[in-house]
């Protein structure tokens, strides 16, 4: 069974438009412990969220993960791993961070309590409510 994560990028460094374009990239660019944490959890066949972060806050599409994860080779540190991801689909329309904090099922979500964190994992009952709400 899939799991399923969220993945944050500032949409001006990389968005999903370039990916959409691209069709697949590394997930590169992780740093910090808990984030590097869930990235070795990732497996090939798990689906992410992909959240533009900075002015935008939403999330606005899905992919899909396509390998699991391994040591970043632009970094000497090889506990910076990276995860190769695949363009899935963009969401019916994004999902604004507003939306979240506004809706009490994701009160304690990592996105709305650790809002620096760049990955994390999404319940499937979470996940579900974005989907739906995407769809309104």
């Amino acid at each position: 069974m899939a799991n399923y994560w969220l993945c944050k990028q500032e949409p001006s460094t990389y968005n999903i438009d370039k990916l959409q374009k691209e069709k697949t990239t590394t997930w590169d660019g992780v740093h910090n412990n808990l984030a590097l944490k869930y990235i070795n959890q990732m497996k090939k066949g798990d689906l992410a969220l992909f959240y533009h972060s900075g002015d935008e806050k939403q999330i606005v599409g899905i992919m899909q993960i396509i390998s699991d994860a391994y040591p970043n080779p632009k970094e000497k540190n090889k506990r910076y791993v990276v995860v190769d991801v695949k363009y899935k689909k963009r969401l019916n329309r994004p999902v604004t961070l507003d939306e979240i904090k506004g809706n009490r099922m994701f009160a304690d979500w990592e996105l709305v309590r650790i809002s620096r964190l760049s990955v994390m994992p999404v319940s499937s009952k979470i996940w579900s409510e974005i989907i739906r709400i995407s769809q309104k």
